[in-house]
């Protein structure tokens, strides 16, 4: 079993064409991802590699194909409208991939989502897989193994890190996913915690956080009063200055707040296993499956 994706979840690629899109719809089409449409206006009845049909709109694609989610890749300045566009024709579940979407349009995005019942994965996200199933964004499919561990994070790179060392130790993942660094996304740490929680095909967790907000500080709580099975975690950031900006658009400390002391003081105060350097997440959860 997985959370939110599996091999039967059926795709949209928006922003099928571009160099971007193309380059990882191709690597995601090779893994197995049922990529039943592709939209970019204007190309209609065009096919992408030969089997891909092409469409002008989502409306289309979807009346078309039945498909319950969406892969955005277009930039930054056009996300918001590629993702509202999905949530008016009825996708569920929508990925967002563009990175520097202004937070003001997330915030009305985010809304957006929210009214119409639709979860939004990103912006600045690296995707989701089910290893083994589907693949639905950028992540390195070859590092991944099935298995039995769910890894959420706010880095991409940080989450092909955790998941390399799970697979050379010989521990598969049920469900891999990134939720993006901005300070304005969709689904959260607590949405997913509350899904692998639930999935009974996943035994433990590694969660991966960094400086800034309060997101990890609020996942530690739910951790603490709600969590069944075993999480590890990593606070990215320990070594950065107050008030400058690092890497994503949501790390930062301001105001005394977000700083990865914190955040790992939350918690281990929660009972969660914190791996003391990046090199050290695979060990740290397999310490806890003994």
């Amino acid at each position: 079993m997985s959370i939110l994706v599996n091999k039967d979840t059926k795709v949209i690629f928006q922003g099928i064409t571009g160099s971007f899109g193309s380059r990882h719809a191709s690597a995601c089409l090779e893994y197995g991802t049922q990529i039943v449409a592709g939209v970019t206006p204007g190309k209609a009845g065009q096919k992408f590699e030969d089997k891909v049909p092409i469409f002008n709109t989502m409306a289309d694609a979807v009346k078309e194909t039945g498909a319950t989610c969406s892969c955005i890749f277009v930039p930054a300045a056009f996300a918001a409208d590629a993702v509202c566009e999905a949530v008016d024709a009825g996708i569920e579940f929508v990925i967002c991939i563009a990175e520097n979407v202004p937070v003001l349009e997330m915030v009305r995005t985010r809304r957006y989502c929210d009214a119409a019942g639709a979860l939004m994965l990103g912006p600045n996200s690296p995707g989701i897989i089910t290893p083994g199933e589907t693949k639905i964004g950028i992540m390195p499919g070859h590092v991944h193994m099935p298995g039995r561990i769910g890894v959420v994070s706010r880095s991409g790179t940080l989450t092909y890190e955790a998941v390399g060392q799970l697979t050379a130790l010989g521990i598969g993942q049920s469900t891999c996913l990134g939720i993006g660094g901005d300070p304005v996304g969709g689904i959260g740490f607590i949405d997913v915690m509350s899904r692998f929680n639930d999935d009974p095909d996943t035994d433990g967790v590694i969660m991966i956080g960094e400086i800034g907000g309060t997101a990890e500080e609020d996942a530690a709580a739910w951790i603490k009063e709600n969590m069944k099975k075993p999480v590890t975690a990593f606070i990215a950031g320990a070594t950065a200055p107050p008030g400058k900006r690092m890497g994503h658009a949501g790390a930062i400390i301001a105001g005394g707040k977000g700083t990865a002391a914190a955040k790992q003081a939350a918690l281990k105060a929660a009972g969660i296993a914190v791996a003391p350097t990046p090199s050290e997440m695979g060990v740290t959860l397999q310490s806890l499956l003994k």
